[in-house]
């Protein structure tokens, strides 16, 4: 049976689909005197950690917000130093990721990326379409307004050329760049900011969230194991008493 994005994810006590704002790289290198962007290329190295610890936590979705629409107010050498990440961890995990079983996948509107970073995004995501160990999910260019807004002029075109006459919730989950995952039962944030930041509005109704004071560069396997016991010890009722 196929997994819709409509389908809360119930019984198990650990999540499927864990969704990550990796909050603090800057904050972490500055506590250092450090550049940001060595925060940022620390932030890369973690992520390599979790994506490999990933499903031997039992986690079968993970969704890492890497870069939002609301990142390029940064310098203009922040954000030219980590598109040039961006496009080494790609290059770089392609062969790990590769054979590790993970299929890698990228949300957000792409048209204002680099050309070079969008062909080598679409060929990792041609390259792992038949992996299923572990589905990796990356938003970069993304948020939450813009993808609803998006997705919205598509059903509203479909609607339009008569393939929908009452739309639904399936019917518009179709329509939005997450479709075929299922929604997210654990939204973490680190940092110990306790904001959302536009990151999966939608998707995220009801996901559980976790707060944590941790910096992303610090934010180990063992930090996200004890946030999936304390997840499990959680009563996820989706409206019912």
């Amino acid at each position: 049976m196929a997994v819709t994005a409509a389908e809360p994810s119930q019984g198990p006590a650990t999540p499927r689909h864990v969704a990550i704002i990796m909050d603090g790289n800057g904050r972490w290198a500055k506590n250092r005197g450090w550049p940001r962007l060595v925060g940022h290329r620390r932030g890369a190295e973690r992520v390599k950690q979790i994506v490999r610890a990933a499903p031997d936590l039992g986690i079968g979705w993970l969704t890492v917000y890497a870069f939002s629409t609301e990142n390029w107010k940064r310098s203009t050498e922040e954000v030219l130093g980590l598109m040039k990440i961006f496009r080494r961890y790609i290059l770089r995990e392609a062969d790990g990721l590769s054979a590790e079983g993970v299929r890698m996948r990228f949300i957000g509107g792409r048209e204002r990326l680099d050309p070079k970073l969008q062909a080598l995004m679409a060929g990792i995501e041609a390259r792992t379409a038949g992996n299923t160990r572990l589905n990796l999910t990356v938003a970069i260019n993304y948020g939450g307004r813009d993808e609803i807004l998006r997705a919205s002029t598509r059903l509203a075109e479909k609607i339009a050329a008569g393939q929908i006459e009452n739309p639904t919730e399936a019917d518009f989950n179709d329509c939005l760049d997450t479709v075929g995952l299922p929604d997210p039962d654990l939204v973490i944030r680190t940092s110990g900011e306790t904001r959302t930041s536009n990151f999966l509005p939608w998707q995220s109704a009801y996901a559980e969230y976790e707060f944590t004071p941790t910096l992303w560069p610090d934010f180990s396997p063992e930090h996200l194991a004890e946030i999936l016991d304390r997840f499990g010890l959680r009563d996820r009722r989706f409206g019912g008493a």
